[in-house]
């Protein structure tokens, strides 16, 4: 049999915790349960893992109380980590570095790690995501770069999967994970019973409809600064990058660089996202028809406004329209 350890931090927690430790402990139970009724054994053995003996996570009205320590637990299958207020390992509480610590060491022997919304700060708190891609809370994007500039945050993605380690983008879309994760695990016909019995729609691979652009702008290049601030202002006209480089005095290719380097974005997807991000509001909240709302944001092409916006958001222009306004 195998061992899942959820994590159970005591410090540093939300009511986002909780959620995540109870999802988890729910859905991999049910799946068990499951794989039981087709004649087979429940794959997982589940522990609620602290760091230390006699702790219970307290938030609020809520209380979780672990069953296990990581002194207990030598040695492990999968490591489920929830969203948590630990943001670097400088920063953890004695007992989340213990467990941060411990984490490292159980990759080393073999465990795969998943990671829950900004879970992802603990786990790339561990080092194990030097170098990999990951995803997070959408929110979060900002402070996660300027944390961990040597991880490539891909925060459109819902999911990622990479040498054993899972991440997840934020909030409840940790369900999404968790179905993932059990088909990875079980099997894709278990996936479907938990995916009828939780109510939880299979196979989303995007949060990118759900991202409010905010324009990554917790850097110290002023140039880039006042870059984006006129992309901002001037989203519905024809920007050439190479003038804007030169209107501020530096070449292209270093304007690109800084660009990249300040904002995790290439300058032409930046001013794609700021015309999609006023698109998309566009279509919340007015009764403006899809050519209407791509005029107004620069675009005079329908093929490649659908494109952009389909990248982007991972729905056409039509679909975001009709999800999210009702008849305004």
């Amino acid at each position: 049999m195998k061992h899942l350890s959820i994590l159970v931090p005591n410090e540093q927690t939300t009511m986002s915790t909780t959620a995540c430790i109870i999802g988890s402990f729910q859905v991999f139970t049910e799946a068990n349960k499951f794989f039981e009724k087709k004649s087979k054994k429940p794959l997982f053995k589940i522990s609620l893992v602290g760091a230390t003996e006699g702790k219970i996570l307290q938030d609020g009205f809520l209380s979780i109380k672990q069953n296990a320590t990581i002194k207990e637990i030598t040695e492990t299958n999968l490591i489920i980590i929830p969203a948590s207020l630990v943001r670097s390992y400088e920063t953890a509480t004695k007992n989340n570095k213990l467990l941060i610590d411990w984490i490292e060491k159980q990759y080393k022997q073999g465990a795969e790690i998943a990671s829950m919304c900004v879970g992802g700060f603990m786990l790339a708190s561990t080092g194990l995501l030097s170098g990999k891609t990951c995803s997070t809370h959408w929110a979060m994007a900002d402070e996660f770069r300027n944390l961990f500039p040597d991880i490539n945050l891909q925060t459109d993605k819902l999911i990622t999967d990479e040498n054993g380690i899972y991440t997840n983008g934020g909030a409840y879309s940790f369900l999404h994970l968790l179905m993932y994760l059990v088909e990875k695990f079980f099997d894709r016909e278990t996936a479907i019973h938990c995916a009828k019995y939780f109510q939880i729609d299979l196979d989303r691979n995007l949060q990118a409809e759900f991202s409010i652009f905010n324009g990554h702008k917790k850097h110290n290049d002023n140039v880039i600064l006042d870059a984006q601030t006129f992309m901002e202002e001037n989203y519905q006209d024809k920007i050439s990058i190479k003038k804007m480089s030169e209107e501020f005095g530096v070449s292209r290719r270093n304007f690109d660089r800084r660009f990249i380097k300040a904002t995790g974005l290439t300058p032409l997807d930046y001013v794609q996202r700021v015309k999609i991000e006023v698109a998309k509001k566009s279509f919340e909240n007015s009764r403006k028809s899809v050519n209407e709302v791509m005029y107004e944001v620069g675009y005079n092409d329908t093929k490649a406004f659908r494109e952009v916006f389909n990248r982007i958001t991972g729905m056409s222009p039509i679909d975001y329209k009709s999800k999210y306004n009702k008849g305004i």
